[in-house]
């Protein structure tokens, strides 16, 4: 699918202010594409729709991850969480994009995952270091993105844990086994 009608359908979806947003985790999703030497089309792709569902009513994404027997678990964490494999479901069945590696980039952008992809690192990454984030700690992230994409995934889920443990917010299983996997990985 050409960047000009993907841009198009996304648009329809997002409000103005997340459609800038995702304008900027289109462009840093390419810079760490070429620097990574991932596939710049499937970046490209998997950035412009990683946040197809994000403003999804509730009800209609508890339905989808209860109706494809998604993990029911995701129903006791925050709602945050939802639109993103809710969102590899819709951009596959509404879009009809069937490309997996984007489907499980999208899929992962929130949660990450143990053994993630290039792609999949890129798109977290980029989500969470986009310019138009302005945060304690993303100027770091930023910085070691440009020297280790692991060391910046790494420390954007590290962040983010931090930030749900400060607000007394529940940690979603997946991004701590993330977390501890690139933990033991960069022991090893």
């Amino acid at each position: 699918m050409e960047r000009a009608k993907a841009l198009e359908i996304v648009k329809e979806q997002l409000t103005d202010h997340r459609y800038q947003h995702t304008l900027g985790v289109v462009e840093t999703a390419l810079k760490l594409a070429k620097k990574y030497g991932a596939n710049e089309k499937q970046a490209e792709l998997a950035a412009i729709f990683h946040d197809y569902a994000k403003f999804r009513p509730k009800e209609e994404m508890k339905q989808i991850i209860i109706q494809e027997r998604m993990p029911e678990e995701l129903l006791f964490y925050n709602s945050e969480l939802w639109h993103a494999p809710v969102g590899a479901y819709l951009v596959e069945n509404e879009v009809g994009i069937n490309d997996h590696e984007v489907l499980e980039a999208i899929r992962y952008h929130t949660s990450g995952r143990p053994q993630m992809s290039l792609l999949e690192k890129i798109i977290y990454v980029a989500d969470y270091i986009e310019p138009g984030r302005q945060f304690p700690g993303v100027d770091e992230v930023r910085q070691v993105a440009n020297k280790n994409l692991n060391e910046a995934l790494l420390l954007s889920i590290q962040n983010s844990i931090i930030f749900l443990v400060k607000k007394k917010r529940a940690v979603f299983p997946l991004t701590l086994e993330t977390y501890n996997y690139f933990i033991h990985i960069k022991e090893d």
